[in-house]
């Protein structure tokens, strides 16, 4: 199968988006939130490591300085339309020189940051400039006056804290990875998502345009050709929720293709009838079983399904050929009927992955595909078969289906208050952010 699939792969295969996400403002806010506490953690060590002794000449050397009650009074993350992030830090936090001193420092950071594609297409984070200052805001001590501890402030080398100030964010360089990461579907597929370019930074927020590919057996498989480039939709306005995700009518039919290419969803199901039922109904059934044996269908595809996406609806169309033969010996078809079924599809997410289920067909056309039985009528085949092609197709492609394919996300975060909007040729979920906490 690896070898096969790997000559089915195009030499050069066409890079487009077929989904992508806008990181709103309010979820630009909520990343910042909580990335305070994670700051603070590291402004402590950064600080311990940068504020000694020889800040303060006038206290003896063999003196410890002490760190003390760090908060993060401030952390904003705004956008800079067309060029990136603008990140603004103030901190709080005391000093202790020596045992009767004690200081109330501020320390303001402001920074330009970029989001930047490296040699191994991953995001990164990087930063453009970055200015850091700090100040005195109270000060306790015996031994300390006003002029002395001014001209040992100037001694507190805190512009190194600009070195990497982007590792003052929740781990923003690990969570961009984490986002191209490899999925599981099902245990021999994968699906994997790759930014085709470095973000869009704009009013509305960051916006990132994504191809999905998909691998089985370890081998990227050829998909669909989508016969428009998918580009995000523009909001009308600003969006309350943190995160707004699109995903094109090609996105779902490369998951299925993938799904079907990978085996997931052959069928093999059990018929209430049996050879002598049916010889009642197409006599030549006699001559080929003097025994009364079971019935069992398979569903093979003849091509790949396709996924229709109309204003609040969603729609599955499958091409199948069942085959009908007995099922206690090793399986022959005597009958071989074609079948495309038209079902409704209905979509959620939990967590961070998209589940989706088949509904009942609303509509299944039957025709004969090949008989050694002689010539049957499509009337005549509906009326043994369709009930159960109804009933224990999308019953089976849903063992499958309801597993759901993980989103693209950062690891880390999950997904809540969603929100499902179809419209033609897209799907659009609305979603809040949420931070879970570490066991």
């Amino acid at each position: 199968l690896s070898i096969l699939l790997s000559l089915l792969v195009p030499a050069h295969a066409t890079r487009s988006p077929d989904c992508g996400g806008i990181l709103t403002p309010s979820g630009l806010s909520y990343f910042a939130e909580v990335s305070k506490s994670y700051a603070e953690a590291i402004l402590r060590q950064d600080l311990k490591d940068l504020i000694g002794p020889e800040a303060f000449p006038s206290i003896p050397e063999s003196s410890s300085v002490q760190i003390d009650s760090i908060k993060v009074a401030k952390l904003t993350l705004s956008l800079i339309p067309d060029t990136g992030l603008r990140l603004s830090i103030d901190a709080d936090f005391g000093i202790t020189p020596a045992p009767s001193i004690t200081k109330q420092m501020r320390l303001s950071i402001l920074a330009n940051l970029q989001v930047e594609m490296n040699a191994e297409e991953n995001l990164e984070l990087v930063t453009s400039a970055c200015k850091s200052t700090v100040e005195e805001t109270q000060s306790t001590g015996e031994t300390q006056s006003k002029s002395s501890s001014s001209e040992e402030d100037k001694k507190i080398n805190v512009e190194k804290v600009c070195s990497e100030v982007s590792k003052l964010l929740l781990s923003p360089n690990e969570l961009l990875i984490s986002l191209t990461a490899q999925f599981p579907v099902t245990p021999s597929c994968q699906v994997q998502y790759q930014p085709l370019a470095a973000p869009m930074f704009s009013e509305q927020g960051i916006t990132i345009s994504l191809q999905t590919t998909f691998q089985v057996a370890g081998v990227a498989i050829p998909l669909p050709v989508s016969p428009v480039p998918f580009s995000m939709p523009e909001p009308a306005s600003l969006s309350p929720s943190h995160l707004t995700l699109a995903f094109s009518k090609h996105f779902y039919t490369s998951l299925f293709s993938a799904l079907e290419i990978s085996g997931a969803f052959n069928m093999t199901f059990s018929s209430p009838l049996t050879t002598a039922t049916l010889a009642q109904k197409i006599p030549q059934m006699g001559s080929l079983f003097q025994e009364d044996l079971p019935v069992v269908l398979q569903a093979v595809f003849r091509s790949s399904p396709r996924v229709v996406l109309e204003e609040d609806k969603a729609a599955l169309k499958l091409f199948l050929t069942v085959h009908v033969g007995e099922g206690l010996t090793s399986f022959q078809s005597f009958l071989s009927m074609n079948v495309d079924i038209s079902a409704g599809l209905l979509l959620s997410v939990a967590d961070t992955r998209m589940l989706i289920s088949a509904a009942t067909p609303e509509d299944v056309q039957l025709s004969l595909a090949a008989s050694n039985v002689g010539p049957v009528l499509d009337t005549l085949l509906e009326e043994l078969f369709l009930p159960t092609i109804r009933k224990e197709v999308p019953a089976q492609m849903n063992v499958v289906l309801n597993e759901g394919i993980f989103l693209p996300h950062i690891s880390s975060f999950t997904y809540t208050d969603v929100n499902i909007m179809i419209h033609k040729d897209y799907v659009l979920v609305n979603c809040n952010l949420e931070l879970q906490a570490k066991s």
